[in-house]
C-alpha cells in the first residue's frame, strides 16, 4: 500500500507562487511515477504533470509548460509541484498520485491523496 498526502494549498493572489508537496509513504519503488492532477468547480479532474522516481524524467501537459515545474526529493520520498504566475483559473484542487507504470489519464494511477486546495484570487 502507498499513503499520499498533499500539503501547501491555500488562498493566494493572482501572480502569487506556491509549491505544493506530496509526501509518499508505504510502499514506494523507484519505478513508480508520480503525477499532478487538479480538479476545478464543475470540471474534470485533468491531468498536470509527472515525475519517474527513479531518474527524474518528466512531462507536462500542454496547459502549464512553463509555469508549472514538478520535482522530487527521494530522501525525503517527497514530490512537489511548483507553481508560478497563479491565475484565478489555476483555482482547483491538487491531487497528488502514484502509477506503478506511468501515463496521464486518472485510471493510470493506483493511489491518490486527499487532495489541498488552491484559491486564486484575482
Amino acid at each position: 500500500q502507498v499513503q499520499l498526502v498533499e500539503s501547501g494549498g491555500g488562498l493566494v493572489q493572482a501572480g502569487d507562487s506556491l509549491r505544493l508537496s506530496c509526501a509518499a509513504s508505504g510502499r514506494i519503488f523507484s519505478s513508480y511515477t508520480m503525477g499532478w492532477f487538479r480538479q476545478a468547480p464543475g470540471k474534470e479532474r485533468m491531468f498536470i504533470t509527472r515525475i519517474i522516481w527513479k531518474d527524474g524524467t518528466t512531462y507536462y501537459a500542454d496547459s502549464v509548460k512553463g509555469r508549472f515545474t514538478i520535482s522530487r526529493d527521494n530522501a525525503k520520498n517527497t514530490v512537489y509541484l511548483q507553481v508560478n504566475s497563479l491565475k484565478p483559473e489555476d483555482t482547483a484542487v491538487y491531487y497528488c498520485a502514484a502509477s506503478s507504470f506511468g501515463g496521464v489519464g486518472e485510471r493510470d494511477y493506483n493511489y491518490w491523496g486527499p487532495g489541498t486546495q488552491v484559491t486564486v484570487s484575482s
